[in-house]
């Protein structure tokens, strides 16, 4: 124990006064007076929170110095400080829990932390509930109405540069190969075998403009070009012969018809969202496994709504088996669909079966493992988190609309009067709009949200990784006709020079001609 020679050493004397009087008149001081208004205590409060981005982020050092706390919800207390004039130290739930009551009535998490006096203010996304308020007070809400919503990865559909030839299988490829050839070689046979083609009837046809010889490059020619808007040009004119083409015709009319609409149906159902679109289309399959994260406020929520449906269950059942009812009251129970819906029974049994996360990086991580839209997991959790999760993740999304919307807001100790002063602090930052600043800048402004390039996938056309194949089809035609016109020109000359020159003279007259 120090000594009073000890005590000055240590703390220096700042004032004398006189004691037992209420005004605390200063008889004596080494400072200023008005000074001594600096030595005012100052109001710490014991702050529990749960990490929950972009509410409450953490950063940890390596050197061992305490972590930095930073978000939505530490720049609001931030800010209520400033107008309440007090400081606060903040410490994480000891098992990062919210807070929730198991079936003994015990409460784990943030709300423990309260109830046991060893936290003074709850400082996190944390949703007002009836049964938090028995335990709790809640001051006004901070943020807006929130709920649970579903979060699964986004439906990855397969590009491929050839992807208009998948539309047809193969083996129908092969027979639209062999139905050309065959047609080309039927049409050079007719036009060989017939007496009126032109081919047998080149003298009789040597003043007519339609002079097309269908020999076997001609027919092929035909065949192909009748495919495309250019035309098949000059037909036959034997009958059978044109007989034979407009078979053809109608040949590639059905197909080429076939083609664009199966080509056009291919490529928008390949681009449909996931068939999953609500919390009821969740509970109609069972491909997709789906669980909240436990002892959160989503699992209590489906917890309570089963407990409902049973209670509802118990309700009709001990009305329908009451004998003091006469047949025309039983008759009215009877067209009451039975009992009431249990759709949330399923749910929660569901839920049950499938394990539970233990945190939202797990879920997050179970989601991120699935296999696709129609097989895999999806986990439910606040809409925050969720809109988090597909914020920095192009590979997640946000299914359906939320439901059980609450608020948030700050819980401090039952009767405890930081409850009004809080509530007048987030009131006065409501008014200077400060609140939907904080919105700005972690939500729209954040420097982790990232750009996904297929955000606005209902009106994107068809991607070039799906029909660039067809620019590769006019590349490789081009450079064939560049290795033919090679090919032509290389032929071309080595017959002139091949060919010989003979100078005849001719009489009666000196002309010479060249052959």
């Amino acid at each position: 124990m120090l000594n009073d020679n000890q005590l000055t050493r240590a703390y220096p004397m700042l004032a004398t006064w006189t004691y037992g009087k209420p005004s605390g008149i200063v008889m004596e001081a080494n400072i200023s007076p008005t000074v001594l208004d600096n030595y005012t205590a100052v109001t710490v409060y014991r702050v529990t929170t749960v990490v929950q981005p972009p509410f409450v982020m953490k950063e940890e050092y390596a050197d061992g110095r305490p972590p930095k706390y930073y978000g939505y919800c530490i720049d609001l207390i931030d800010e209520i400080k400033e107008i309440l004039n007090f400081d606060y130290n903040i410490t994480e739930a000891p098992d990062k829990m919210f807070g929730a009551m198991n079936e003994k009535n015990e409460w784990n998490g943030m709300i423990k932390q309260l109830i046991d006096q060893k936290a003074d203010i709850a400082l996190a996304p944390l949703s007002v509930m009836a049964e938090r308020e028995t335990v709790v007070d809640f001051t006004v809400p901070y943020y807006d109405l929130v709920g649970i919503s579903i979060l699964m990865k986004k439906p990855q559909v397969p590009s491929s540069l050839f992807k208009f030839l998948t539309v047809l299988e193969t083996n129908v490829w092969g027979c639209i190969l062999a139905a050309y050839f065959f047609t080309s070689l039927l049409m050079y046979l007719f036009d060989r075998l017939s007496p009126y083609s032109f081919h047998n009837n080149a003298e009789k046809y040597k003043d007519d403009d339609e002079k097309r010889d269908f020999n076997i490059k001609e027919c092929m020619w035909f065949c192909m070009t009748s495919l495309t808007p250019q035309g098949g040009g000059e037909a036959p004119r034997n009958l059978s012969g044109r007989l034979v083409a407009a078979t053809w015709w109608l040949f590639g009319f059905i197909i080429i018809a076939s083609y664009t609409a199966n080509l056009a149906a291919f490529l928008t159902v390949s681009r449909l969202d996931s068939p999953i679109e609500s919390l009821d289309d969740l509970a109609k399959q069972y491909k997709i496994k789906y669980a909240p994260q436990k002892g959160t406020s989503s699992m209590t929520y489906f917890e309570r709504m089963a407990h409902i449906e049973e209670k509802f269950y118990e309700i009709w059942k001990n009305m329908s088996l009451n004998d003091d009812l006469n047949d025309t009251e039983r008759a009215k129970l009877a067209v009451w669909d039975y009992p009431v819906s249990d759709k949330y029974t399923k749910i929660w049994w569901t839920m049950q079966e499938t394990e539970m996360p233990t945190s939202f990086e797990i879920g997050v991580r179970r989601v991120k493992e699935s296999q696709g839209s129609q097989e895999g997991f999806a986990f439910i959790a606040d809409s925050t988190q969720v809109k988090y999760a597909t914020m920095t993740n192009c590979d997640l999304e946000e299914i359906g609309n939320e439901f059980s919307r609450k608020p948030l807001a700050l819980a401090v100790q039952q009767g405890s009067p930081l409850k009004d002063q809080l509530s007048s602090a987030i009131l006065k930052l409501l008014n200077q709009r400060k609140l939907e600043g904080l919105k700005e800048r972690w939500w729209n402004k954040n420097k982790e949200r990232v750009t996904c390039d297929d955000s606005d996938r209902q009106s994107d056309g068809i991607s070039i990784g799906n029909i660039g194949g067809v620019f590769i089809v006019i590349f490789i035609g081009v450079v064939l006709a560049c290795i033919t016109l090679a090919i032509e020109y290389w032929y071309y000359k080595q017959k002139r020079m091949n060919t010989k020159v003979v100078a005849i003279k001719e009489y009666p007259g000196n002309e010479t001609k060249k052959y």
